[in-house]
């Protein structure tokens, strides 16, 4: 199993292109089916794995307590897995081929307002040294709509001031330009020119635009703790996370008109279909645009 695992592995790494974080995801799905086949299921060999075993490792799931959308991403995963399998003659079929993932309602994202941000940004205390970096932190997730990942591989080298772009590398290492706004631009400038400079440097992190106290890449789980932290001293109550601020960034778009295809090429969506969800619009919004635009309420 291990040297199975191994070569799902480099298949997902180098022939679906996935990013690390991807790859971990699937490699936790796959981690729930041997836990469930090995306690449960008496442990059959893979080629042993019928349908009926992976609707019962889907009950067991529900059983848990695993959501309906938890429940979807791991048979996507065990899927993903057993379609390798079959692919490579591990498996004479993919028992997992006609499973059908649970029907997901529309899953509207938790969304701040512009006050909130602000509220948020006037949370952080510029008078310590991490201060620039984390105003900056803030102001490039909602100025840009970066995913926590692509925020923390940031570089320098891809970083055009002049032009006002950043080259990020997003899912399955695909690349995107996203303009910078004068807010995350000035944000950005102050950290790097007065902050960053002061950090220490270590070597093979020299590059990483964001960088913790001891010069090396800044993680994905400090910017999600720092993110809770300054919620909670703003006094707000949503449970937010770093991709908060990527679901405000888009919905604050739409709102304001933004044509919807730009708004999918600047969060780097494949499909325009994800990208729709943004078209939700508050009730105040609405309520707003009744009040401002409609003839009766105009005399």
């Amino acid at each position: 199993m291990k040297s199975i695992i191994t070569s799902y592995i480099s298949f997902l790494r180098l022939e679906k292109a996935l990013a690390e974080n991807s790859i971990d995801a699937y490699l936790r799905d796959l981690e729930l089916f041997n836990k469930w086949n090995l306690e449960l299921n008496g442990e059959k060999k893979l080629n042993s794995i019928l349908k009926d075993d992976i609707h019962s490792f889907i009950q067991w799931l529900s059983d848990l307590g695993f959501s309906a959308r938890s429940q979807a991403r791991i048979i996507s995963g065990t899927k993903s897995f057993f379609n390798f399998c079959y692919l490579e003659e591990i498996t004479i079929a993919n028992p997992a081929e006609l499973i059908e993932t649970p029907k997901l309602g529309l899953h509207l994202p938790e969304t701040l307002s512009l006050k909130e941000i602000d509220a948020i940004l006037g949370c952080i205390d510029m008078s310590k040294p991490d201060g620039h970096r984390n105003n900056a932190i803030i102001e490039v997730l909602y100025g840009c709509g970066l995913r926590v990942s692509e925020l923390v591989t940031l570089t320098l080298s891809r970083y055009h001031v002049e032009e006002g772009f950043i080259r990020v590398i997003g899912k399955g290492n695909k690349e995107r330009l996203v303009p910078i706004g004068s807010s995350a631009m000035k944000a950005l400038k102050q950290y790097i020119t007065y902050s960053r400079v002061h950090f220490p440097v270590v070597k093979g992190h020299e590059d990483y635009i964001f960088q913790n106290q001891r010069g090396k890449q800044l993680s994905r789980v400090y910017v999600f703790t720092l993110v809770k932290k300054l919620a909670e001293l703003a006094g707000i109550r949503k449970n937010i996370s770093p991709h908060t601020f990527r679901h405000s960034f888009a919905t604050h778009l739409v709102e304001r008109g933004a044509d919807l295809r730009a708004v999918q090429e600047l969060l780097g969506h494949k499909s325009i279909t994800t990208t729709e969800i943004y078209t939700h619009l508050s009730k105040e919004f609405l309520k707003d645009t009744i009040e401002s635009f409609h003839p009766r309420n105009q005399r």
